[in-house]
């Protein structure tokens, strides 16, 4: 089967976009910045609302959120410079450089914290201008597997998603192609997860995703779209949303997305 040229990609960061020096660190950081969110939300649904209502409101998402009972343990681990810690994954700026000339918006997600680390990594390795849109931890209620980090970046993204749009979702790991199903499953558009790497590439073959959607590296991925790209008539590109006075604004969008996380 004949892979669909993405109108739309979204990448996950850690073990996609970038890759571990010291790879063992990653799901340890994950953990905690998970742990840490849940635990700050538990602590506050039990001292400061009495244990009432859920933990997490499905309706409220607060601009700012509370500082992380984990930050400083977090922190030690990262008081090495951010590229110590990580690098760019080979070929990321190749593939991306290709989706640009194409004019195919991109979003990064990621399940660890934006605050003292990935807006560092952004910044370091100068990912901002390739990433308009970033979504993390503190961003979102739910984190990878549910669906919300991906539909929060697309209703950042403020694209108008028709049914012939094609959101291809690249991670590494189980929980980005279940996510990437699970986002499929509420949108009115076709999202692919793209599998990067032996662990996504299991969960690929598990769910009986086509293997002509898994990749080793981005070297691989670029030579497989620059035919495509280059022979093909160009893909129907990504509209923006029209907005008038009479819209919400721009600040509703996450929460519509997230609203549609927990449909």
């Amino acid at each position: 089967m004949a892979i669909k040229i993405p109108t739309i990609v979204i990448f996950d960061m850690d073990g996609t976009a970038v890759r571990h020096i010291n790879p063992r660190l990653l799901q340890v950081l994950e953990t905690l910045d998970n742990v840490g969110y849940k635990a700050s939300k538990l602590f506050s649904w039990l001292f400061r609302r009495g244990a009432r209502g859920p933990i997490i409101p499905l309706w409220h998402k607060k601009r700012k959120q509370p500082r992380l009972l984990v930050h400083r343990a977090i922190h030690k681990i990262r008081r090495k410079p951010v590229e110590q810690i990580v690098e760019p994954c080979p070929g990321l700026f190749t593939l991306l450089e290709l989706f640009e000339q194409h004019q195919i918006p991109m979003a990064l997600v990621s399940n660890g914290l934006g605050k003292g680390y990935g807006h560092e990594i952004l910044e370091k390795f100068d990912l901002k201008r390739h990433f308009p849109v970033t979504v993390f931890r503190e961003d979102i209620t739910k984190s990878k597997p549910n669906p919300e980090p991906i539909l929060t970046a697309l209703g950042l993204m403020n694209i108008d998603l028709k049914e012939k749009d094609i959101v291809w979702y690249i991670g590494d790991r189980r929980k980005d192609v279940l996510a990437a199903l699970a986002a499929h499953d509420v949108l009115p558009c076709t999202v692919i997860p793209v599998g990067f790497g032996f662990h996504a590439a299991l969960a690929m073959v598990e769910k009986n995703m086509s293997t002509e959607y898994i990749y080793m590296s981005f070297y691989e991925m670029y030579d497989d779209l620059k035919p495509l790209f280059d022979d093909a008539p160009p893909p129907p590109q990504a509209t923006t949303k029209k907005t008038s006075h009479h819209d919400k604004s721009e600040d509703d969008t996450p929460n519509q997305a997230s609203t549609a996380a927990h449909a």
